[in-house]
């Protein structure tokens, strides 16, 4: 998992706006944008397999630290959504009301604020989403699904090793970060973020080396039929 410095977030996030801005001219009636949105086990290595993803088919990387900093922050969130166009801002809207009829969602400030978000992003298109909850709260149309998984000892292991910690402290941070990822997919999405049915590719990454996993996830990117998504 990477951590962010306050300052380097409020960079990355405003860098990202200004991009987004001089993009304004996209229309969604285009063909559409897609996006990789990726779930994964605390300790599986899903940030670098995202981070190396985004940086070979060069498209924006957002990781959990990121959209939660901008959903967090109610003037950077104002600024994300207007960045998205009047036509493109017409879908995220179709997307978040189908959302809340589909999963009888109640009303929820933060759920409501990372919807926006995760609705901009997918309205620019061309980016990985790591975490967040983001292939629950866009359509599967315009998305391609990952979960990535491995076994508990392997994980384990991985943030032993990573962070030079205890055998114990290792096992609380997965085990403590595992509950905290299901439990919020179950609270706000009421789905279970284990069911394999909730996903296009799942990855066991004890079975198959990062590269591989990439390349696996690129062709499937690239290969599929992105068809016009209308509501």
């Amino acid at each position: 998992m990477e951590t962010y410095p306050r300052k380097t977030l409020d960079k990355l996030v405003n860098e990202q706006i200004e991009r987004w801005q001089s993009n304004r001219k996209r229309k969604y009636k285009k063909p559409i944008r897609p996006v990789i949105t990726i779930s994964r086990l605390s300790g599986c290595g899903a940030w670098n397999i995202a981070k190396q993803l985004s940086e070979e088919l060069e498209i924006d990387f957002f990781d959990q630290e990121i959209v939660d900093a901008i959903a967090k922050n109610a003037d950077v969130n104002r600024r994300v959504v207007e960045t998205v166009d009047e036509q493109d801002n017409s879908i995220v809207l179709d997307w978040l009301s189908m959302l809340t009829a589909e999963r009888h969602l109640w009303p929820n400030e933060y759920r409501d604020q990372l919807t926006k978000v995760i609705g901009a992003i997918g309205a620019h298109g061309h980016a990985v989403i790591l975490g967040r909850g983001a292939g629950y709260i866009l359509p599967k149309e315009i998305c391609l699904r990952v979960l990535v998984v491995a076994p508990l000892e392997r994980r384990i292991e991985n943030v032993r090793e990573a962070y030079k910690v205890s055998e114990k402290v290792a096992r609380q941070n997965v085990m403590g970060k595992e509950s905290e990822r299901i439990a919020f997919i179950r609270g706000y999405f009421h789905e279970d973020m284990l069911n394999p049915v909730n996903y296009d590719l799942v990855f066991n990454t004890a079975m198959c080396e990062k590269d591989t996993i990439i390349e696996m996830i690129k062709t499937a990117y690239n290969t599929r039929k992105w068809y016009k998504y209308s509501v």
